[in-house]
C-alpha cells in the first residue's frame, strides 16, 4: 500500500494539487527556517577526507546503490581504511553500533538497518557504523584508522568539512519543499555542494535479475515504490508494499503468496537482507550503479589532494 504523501510527494493526481497549495505556506516557512539554520553553523574539519553522498529530496535516489559503486571502486584501486556511515535509517536499535570491523558482519539487521547492512554486504573490506549522531562516529572511525569515510544522507550537515556530492532523480512533477512536497530544502541549496550528479546522465542504473520464476509475488518496503515499475520482468502476480524501511512479518508473506499463487517473492537487495532469515523462495532485483568516469576522476582528486 502506498502512502498518500508518497503518491502527493511524488505521483500527485486530482485532489491532491489542491491539498499542495493549501500546505504551500508552512512549506514555504520551513524551507525559509532550514536555509537560516544553516547560515550560522560553521564546519568543523575532523582531520580525515570525508565524502557526503546526499540527495535534497526524501525517499530513494540511488544513494546507497551509488556509495556501493563508489566504495567498491575505490577498494579496486587500492583504498583501505574505508568508513561508511549511515544514521541507520529504520533499525530497532538506538546509538552507536559497529555493523561492520575489519571485514566482518557484528550485528544483525535489525540493529543496524537494511541499508547499511546492505552496504556491509556488498562491499569487501569497508567498515560500517551507524548512529544518529555523526560527529560521534567520524571520531569512532578515526580512531580505528579510516582513511576516508563515506557519510550517507549527511548533506544537510553543514557543520561537518565534507565533499559534498548530491544526487538528482531524473525528473519530479512536485518541486516544493516539505510538508507539500519532497523537497527538504529550496532548489538553490544545491548551490552548496561539490558535485551535483544527475541520474541517466552521471550514473546510470543498470538492473539484473536473479532466479526469476513464472509467477512472482513483489514484495518491498521501500520509498515510492511505484518507481520499481520500470524494471518489472514479466510473470509478477501481484504486489505488497510496505512503508519505507518497514520490516517484514512471514505469515503476512505467506498469505499474500497464496492469495496471488506465485512460485517465488521478487524483492530488491535492500528488502532481501531483511527477508533472507524467512528461507523463502526468492527472486532479487540486482540494481548496480554505472558512474561516469569524469566524476570518478574528480572524486579521487579530492581524496589525494594534500591540504595540509
Amino acid at each position: 500500500m502506498i502512502s498518500y504523501f508518497e503518491r502527493l510527494f511524488f505521483a500527485p493526481k486530482g485532489f491532491d494539487y489542491i491539498v499542495i497549495v493549501l500546505l504551500l505556506p508552512i512549506s514555504l516557512l520551513y524551507g525559509v527556517v532550514s536555509w537560516l539554520l544553516k547560515l550560522f553553523k560553521t564546519p568543523k574539519n575532523y582531520g580525515v577526507k570525508i565524502i557526503s553522498i546526499g540527495n535534497l529530496t526524501v525517499g530513494g535516489s540511488g544513494k546507497t546503490p551509488f556509495a556501493i559503486a563508489l566504495i567498491g571502486y575505490l577498494e579496486s584501486r587500492g583504498y583501505k581504511n574505508i568508513y561508511y556511515i549511515s544514521r541507520g535509517f529504520g533499525r530497532k536499535s538506538s546509538g552507536l553500533v559497529e555493523v561492520k570491523v575489519d571485514g566482518k558482519i557484528i550485528c544483525s539487521v535489525e540493529e543496524s538497518g537494511d541499508e547499511a547492512m546492505l552496504v556491509a554486504k556488498e562491499c569487501n573490506s569497508c567498515s560500517v557504523i551507524v548512529s544518529e549522531n555523526r560527529k560521534e562516529a567520524i571520531e569512532l572511525a578515526k580512531k580505528r584508522g579510516a582513511s576516508l569515510i563515506i557519510l550517507d544522507d549527511a548533506f544537510s550537515k553543514v557543520n561537518i568539512e565534507k565533499f559534498d556530492i548530491l544526487l538528482e532523480p531524473k525528473s519530479l512533477v512536485n518541486k516544493f519543499t516539505l510538508p507539500a512536497g519532497p523537497f527538504r530544502e529550496f532548489s538553490f541549496a544545491k548551490s552548496r555542494a561539490d558535485m551535483v550528479l544527475k541520474d541517466g546522465k552521471d550514473f546510470i542504473r543498470e538492473v539484473s535479475y536473479e532466479n526469476l520464476s513464472s509467477s512472482m509475488l513483489l514484495v518491498t518496503s521501500i520509498a515510492n515504490p511505484k518507481r520499481l515499475d520500470r524494471f518489472l520482468p514479466t510473470g509478477v502476480v501481484g504486489k505488497y508494499y510496505l512503508k519505507d524501511h518497514a520490516y517484514f512479518e512471514k505469515d503476512k508473506i505467506l498469505e499474500q503468496i497464496k492469495k496471488h499463487n506465485a512460485q517465488t517473492i521478487l524483492v530488491t537487495q535492500k528488502d532481501f537482507v531483511k527477508l533472507e532469515q524467512f528461507k523463502l523462495p526468492i527472486s532479487i532485483i540486482k540494481l548496480k550503479l554505472d558512474i561516469n568516469s569524469k566524476v570518478l576522476n574528480k572524486i579521487e582528486d579530492y581524496i589525494s589532494k594534500d591540504e595540509t
